[in-house]
């Protein structure tokens, strides 16, 4: 992998992957943006960077790309509003990679058959635990209730709309409420936090039989061609 591949935040990932489509190292990018090495390693790695808009524009001018860029520009909006790249690359996730995509927690989506209604998908948040998904959810809902013998699916994804670039892993398997004393406690020490607050006191484990992904990034070989600290063409 590359330092492209696994920064600390999507800030960082796109700095990374526009210098080194610049062809440039940490050193000339630095050198070129007028700001020390050390300071440009640490925008790239650092899970809070938090560079002003003075710092940004010159990166920018430095590696030939907006500020917007950069900075992610529009990611508030719908994800699928901007044009795919020039040269996409689809990439089969080994389980390995799935694993460590999804590794972290965060915001999944349960899919499973809703008595009297059909396919649903409903966000929630998660921790792993070991290769189980575990997550949290309002003992009354649709979600405790129609869990059981169905298969059912649960998705992790992530978009970044300004590198046109994105992963997304679906584990298949089965799911229960965790009832057992013991274990209910083991789930509470994860300390799972659903954003939708309310009283989520029921512990759903997905214990998954298969996990497939795929990963979509650009090789980058129009921007290779151009002169170093050039500006991408967009269509």
């Amino acid at each position: 992998m590359t330092d492209a591949d696994d920064p600390a935040t999507d800030l960082g990932r796109r700095i990374a992957e526009q210098r080194q489509r610049a062809g440039l190292t940490i050193d000339e990018a630095a050198e070129r943006a007028g700001m020390a090495a050390g300071y440009l390693g640490y925008l790239e790695s650092s899970p809070a960077p938090n560079p002003g808009q003075a710092t940004l524009t010159r990166l920018a001018a430095a590696l030939g790309v907006s500020p917007g860029m950069l900075s992610g520009a529009g990611m508030n909006l719908p994800p699928g509003q901007r044009q795919a790249a020039d040269n996409p690359v689809l990439h089969k996730l080994s389980e390995a990679e799935c694993k460590a995509r999804i590794a972290p927690g965060g915001v999944g989506r349960f899919l499973f058959v809703e008595a009297g209604r059909g396919p649903v998908a409903i966000p929630v948040n998660y921790r792993m635990d070991g290769d189980d998904v575990v997550f949290r959810t309002a003992s009354e809902g649709s979600i405790a209730g129609n869990v059981g013998e169905q298969a059912v699916s649960f998705d992790v994804d992530h978009l970044d709309e300004t590198l046109s670039e994105g992963w997304s892993v679906v584990l298949t398997g089965t799911a229960r409420v965790i009832t057992d004393p013991a274990e209910r406690e083991h789930a509470a020490a994860l300390g799972i936090a659903p954003w939708a607050g309310g009283d989520r006191d029921t512990y759903i484990r997905l214990t998954p039989r298969e996990m497939t992904g795929r990963s979509i990034r650009v090789t980058g070989q129009a921007a290779s061609s151009a002169e170093p600290g050039s500006r991408p063409q967009h269509h």
